[in-house]
């Protein structure tokens, strides 16, 4: 028998955020819901690193390629996946219902000519490949590099995962 991600998350020492206690953090950016389920496919709205406590507070605020590095970026990237693991516990009720990550959308704020968004993003699916292992964790993926995002944050993903029925 396979081992369960929830697991995993223990295994790893993960902390993850409770939003059936804390509310989803994007509600503050605009309307929006954290996710919606079709099917056996969950879409996550898009999530950045903040975490409860810290007042809306970026933990590395600006671009990459100026005020933020590379390994702040990374760890930003692996802080929202975090989040995003909030959001599959809050829709599922436990991360055992998911099955694969179906695809990953990036966004990484940088400064003109900084072009290494991929080192960035890969903290995110890092953290989802060592949570849902190789085959199951790491689907496809785009990263972008843009001029801002919300809350002057460095990261902000979107997820599609497909879940068990």
């Amino acid at each position: 028998m396979t081992q369960s991600f929830e697991a995993r998350v223990r295994e790893l020492g993960l902390e993850i955020p409770d939003y059936a206690a804390v509310p989803y953090h994007g509600l503050k950016y605009g309307s929006m819901k954290p996710f919606h389920q079709v099917g056996t496919l969950l879409f996550l709205s898009g999530h950045v690193a903040d975490r409860p406590g810290h007042e809306g507070v970026p933990p590395y605020p600006g671009r990459l390629g100026a005020e933020v590095t590379v390994e702040q970026g990374y760890e930003s990237a692996r802080l929202t996946a975090l989040n995003c693991l909030a959001t599959m516990r809050l829709a599922l009720g436990s991360l055992d219902r998911i099955k694969a990550v179906v695809g990953s959308t990036n966004y990484v704020h940088v400064a003109p000519g900084f072009t290494d968004v991929h080192l960035v993003s890969s903290g995110a699916t890092d953290l989802l490949r060592d949570v849902f292992g190789p085959e199951n964790g790491v689907g496809g993926r785009a990263t972008f590099g843009v001029a801002a995002l919300a809350g002057n944050h460095c990261f902000e993903n979107v997820l599609t995962m497909e879940t068990v029925d």
